[in-house]
């Protein structure tokens, strides 16, 4: 990648947006992120991007709350000014929360909130960031292993992941007379601090998902960031409209 691409991560201070903003800045990438409350955390980031040469600017928000995003646009046509560039490259849609409850003892606020930020968010935070996106460029937005696979109260998470899957298809389209490529990546249990680091820190569900999973261990961070990097690269310009699944083979 040429040092002038510019990518916006959404989440991108803790687990798999973080290790995707450090796998682009390996790559000549600079990087626009957000966090939600963590602001040392992002700094931290912001140092790490800055150690690899890069430059990074951590900007604050809800991306389930739609009213903050015309301030959010303005912070980040503010950042492209500073960097001397008109639009930007990659947009990732990773920022995400966590679920797991019953269809049948989910809540209305549950959903409502898992809607906003898993759907409602990536909807709408795309649609004003276009105008800004380059004409050729990329977008990845995230799902999960589980639309394919079934897990018991994943429901309502699984279910709004998969209306990504389809909303990306319908993104590729619509956004081809700009030529700008649209894919999902769904990535299998990984083990980081999301929803409470379970699948890192509970031993026994860890060896359950190694055990169903081809290459015998549940999934890394480092499994998923350079994979989403590569996705981004003129290597792989060729791939639109596809569910990409990254999980070492889970229930195969």
């Amino acid at each position: 990648m040429s040092a002038e691409k510019i990518a916006i991560v959404t989440g991108g201070s803790r687990g798999l947006g973080r290790n995707t903003v450090l796998n682009l800045a390996k790559r000549g990438v600079d990087i626009i992120f957000t966090y939600h409350r963590n602001r040392e955390e992002a700094e931290n980031v912001v140092r790490s991007v800055s150690d690899l040469g890069r430059k990074a600017v951590a900007l604050q928000l809800d991306t389930g709350n739609v009213g903050a995003f015309d301030s959010f646009i303005g912070k980040v046509r503010e950042t492209l000014a500073e960097w001397k560039a008109e639009r930007f490259d990659f947009l990732i849609n990773n920022a995400g929360t966590s679920h797991h409850n019953s269809i049948e003892k989910t809540t209305e606020e549950e959903l409502d909130g898992l809607y906003n930020v898993h759907f409602k968010g990536v909807f709408f935070l795309t649609q004003k960031l276009l105008p800004l996106i380059r004409d050729g460029g990329k977008i990845v937005n995230l799902s999960s292993g589980l639309t394919r696979i079934i897990v018991p109260e994943s429901g309502a998470y699984g279910s709004l992941k998969g209306a990504v899957e389809i909303l990306t298809k319908y993104m590729a389209k619509e956004l081809a007379p700009r030529r700008i490529a649209v894919n999902v990546v769904a990535p299998g249990a990984i083990q980081t601090d999301f929803s409470g680091g379970i699948v890192r820190d509970n031993a026994e569900l860890n060896k359950r998902i190694a055990d169903m999973t081809a290459l015998g261990r549940a999934g890394l961070p480092d499994d998923i960031g350079p994979m989403i990097a590569s996705l981004l690269s003129e290597d792989n310009r060729w791939i639109n409209a596809q569910r990409i699944e990254v999980s070492g083979g889970m229930a195969i």
